[in-house]
């Protein structure tokens, strides 16, 4: 199954924080899975870094690049095929990085791992 890995989700399995559902651990040590990290996400890592909400342990290039060397993770680039679904998106969801996650999730037919529960008004499979 391929994945697409929430910001959140990311973050915490990096740090194999408690907060992570069985399934969501489970899912993502599961080597038959490939799971995808959007470029988005890591946009918004290195915006709440700057703003001192995130402290990692690297620079973002660094962590990022280590991290899905180490874990086979795969970075999801932006395409307009995923901006493109903007258009008809309903917006139950005001984050604007969520959102574009959730349009990657629509758009390339990927379930996401997620906690956050306002996933679950669109048409993706949430998985926590």
């Amino acid at each position: 199954m391929r994945i697409i890995l929430d910001t959140h989700a990311f973050l915490w399995l990096m740090a194999d924080d408690r907060r992570l559902s069985a399934t969501a651990t489970e899912t993502f040590a599961d080597r038959s899975n490939e799971a995808y990290l959007c470029l988005a996400s890591v946009w918004e890592m290195a915006i709440k870094s700057n703003l001192g909400k995130l402290q990692l342990p690297l620079s973002i290039d660094q962590y990022i690049s280590t991290r899905i060397q180490e874990h086979g993770i795969t970075l999801l680039n932006i395409t307009l095929k995923h901006i493109a679904v903007v258009e008809a998106l309903p917006r139950h969801h005001k984050d604007p990085f969520d959102r574009l996650i959730i349009f990657q999730g629509i758009s390339e037919n990927l379930p996401i791992l997620s906690h956050d529960p306002a996933f679950d008004d669109y048409t993706i499979r949430r998985i926590w």
